[in-house]
């Protein structure tokens, strides 16, 4: 494993995290544990090194790509993109797509050493300060954000590997490469109990505790233990790791997903009013947004650059590049507004010559489509996607599905030369209420085996689902009662698909539902213009290259080779 530039053996790196609401992360040097040691700042600061690892998909992963690429969310408009090598064959264990292997392992190297070099220092220095017995609080606590945010960091693991070597002390590089899987049941289990005696001990509101430098939102606290428990439940219940189909997983899931939600709701949480909101360079100061979002990854200071708007306003938009276009089957999965049906079911309201007109809500603020105006608000003509517009093929990159993004993107940012406002702060939204109630809806439903079954816990699954739907701004049609379990499932992921899209669920959900046959393929919309003005709408059928063993990620063929007891994933 390649985490011998982070052992200390000496020398540590620290960063501090400002104490203002941009909470971005600031380098500062490399030192020796005895000069850490000598003050509160400097060895409070070490911790937020791990808190930079933290993962975000703007598209700062693989050079504008989002996992949204890699699955049937999205087509990268340059084939050439390292996004194209999960879809087109060129994925392997010696290009193996991810950083999460290295960055993972020295976050949680950096976590156990200072768990265990860090512990039991007094801050002579402090003791007059009268805000000593505060600080002192800080200083104890971060080690149990320690310990959760290494829970983080092992569960990024599993999710991608499953099997991996796990070790909460702190291990020597020799020892390191030495090191064996651990079946990831395993890990999952002492993970949910990790975070278990972390919820118990961490506050539930920093800005409540007067602690100097601690009052920024930035930091893990109680929901986030209760958030990354729910989220590990449901991976840990879902078929791709419940592999002996255990029906008991599926209710610790549903319990621990309802424990957030009754958590969140007890505190004044709920769902944020506006969708789009959540993504506004407001959302995270926005006391309205905040509601529903339970953390929020913020920027590192050299990241708070607006890449995003120019990987992905369309080309034809000063300074445009095109990049992650949705799909036609993620434009399907927006249902009618008035019927609540989608486009190819009876009674559907759908009109094959106006295709866009009268769609869940979500569509518009997600997806930018041939005719919108001021997108971006600098774009003096409305997009133009079929054959020979200007924004559309043959130009090149230019959109290949007939779509480009809005979900993200600031649309005020204007990217030409004379511009003023070309940066705006982008804050990835780690975890919010509606995922969990979607979460609850997958566990509830799977172990009752019906949508309208709350079993003890009062909340049927479409019930839950019908909260997301019901959101102010979208207020979809509302599922009703007696569905069966094969039409719920197809409602229930539709649902998670529109809510979620982009937000680096999907490529995800398919793999742990071991339905990754949903990847071999993807559609596209082919828009031509017609003499009349008129267009007409073609549907193209891609394929891409999906196997069994892509479930799991390939274990890097660098790590393998540095450990010999290290094993590689099957089919890899």
């Amino acid at each position: 494993m390649k985490i011998n530039k982070i052992v200390i053996g000496g020398f540590t790196l620290l960063l501090s995290i400002s104490a203002c609401d941009n909470l971005n992360y600031k380098e500062y040097t490399s030192q020796n544990e005895d000069y850490m040691k000598v003050t509160y700042e400097r060895v409070t600061g070490l911790l937020n090194n791990v808190y930079t690892k933290l993962d975000t998909d703007f598209g700062n992963n693989y050079s504008g790509g989002m996992l949204a690429s890699a699955c049937d969310e999205a087509d990268y408009a340059y084939a050439n993109n390292s996004v194209c090598d999960f879809t087109n064959g060129n994925w392997s264990p010696t290009n193996a797509l991810s950083g999460t292997w290295t960055n993972s392992y020295e976050a949680i190297q950096i976590c156990n050493e200072y768990l265990a070099n860090y512990q039991g220092l007094t801050f002579d220095e402090l003791k007059l300060d009268p805000d000593y017995n505060k600080n002192m609080f800080a200083y104890k606590n971060s080690f149990n954000e320690a310990r959760l945010l290494r829970a983080y960091f092992y569960f990024s693991l599993v999710r991608q590997y499953g099997d991996v070597p796990y070790f909460k002390d702190f291990v020597k590089v020799d020892a390191v490469n030495t090191l064996t899987r651990t079946p990831m049941q395993d890990i999952l289990t002492d993970l949910m109990k990790e975070c278990d005696e972390m919820a118990a001990v961490l506050p539930e509101d920093y800005s409540k505790l007067g602690v100097t430098g601690l009052n920024e939102p930035g930091r893990v606290n109680k929901y986030f233990a209760l958030a990354l428990k729910a989220r590990i439940a449901l991976y840990a219940a879902s078929p791709l790791f419940n592999k002996t189909n255990d029906k008991q997983a599926w209710l610790v899931a549903a319990q621990a997903n309802k424990a957030l939600l009754d958590a969140c709701t007890a505190a004044g949480k709920g769902l944020c009013k506006s969708y789009a909101a959540l993504w506004a360079e407001t959302n995270r100061t926005d006391p309205n947004t905040n509601l529903e979002i339970i953390y929020l990854r913020r920027p590192n200071a050299n990241s708070a650059k607006s890449d995003i708007e120019g990987w992905n306003y369309p080309i034809g938009v000063t300074g445009g590049k095109s990049g992650n276009c949705p799909t036609q089957d993620l434009v399907d999965a927006y249902e009618m507004k008035a019927s609540g049906k989608l486009w190819n079911e009876d009674g559907s309201g759908y009109d094959p010559a106006n295709p866009y007109d009268g769609r869940d809500p979500r569509f518009y603020l997600t997806i930018a489509k041939n005719g919108d105006e001021k997108w971006p608000t600098t774009n003096t003509l409305p997009l133009e996607t079929f054959f020979g517009g200007i924004n559309g093929e043959p130009t090149a990159g230019a959109t290949t599905t007939g779509y480009y993004l809005k979900k993200f993107l600031v649309q005020s940012i204007d990217l030409s030369e004379s511009s003023k406002k070309k940066n705006a702060i982008h804050s990835w939204v780690t975890f919010r209420m509606a995922e969990f109630y979607l979460n609850y809806a997958e566990a509830i439903f799977r172990y009752t085996g019906s949508a309208d079954d709350a079993s003890s816990l009062g909340m049927t699954a479409r019930e839950a689902v019908n909260i997301i739907r019901n959101r102010e701004g979208v207020k979809m049609p509302a599922l009703p009662t007696g569905l069966s379990a094969a039409a719920f499932w197809t409602k229930y992921k539709n649902e998670r698909m529109v809510e979620l899209a982009f937000e680096g669920h999907r490529f995800y959900d398919l793999r742990r539902w071991k339905e990754g046959d949903e990847l071999k393929s993807i559609t596209q919309m082919k828009l031509t213009k017609n003499l009349d003005g008129s267009l007409n709408y073609e549907r193209k059928v891609v394929n891409r290259v999906w196997d069994e063993k892509m479930y799991f990620f390939p274990i890097p063929q660098t790590e393998i080779m540095k450990n010999p007891n290290l094993t590689q994933n099957i089919g890899w």
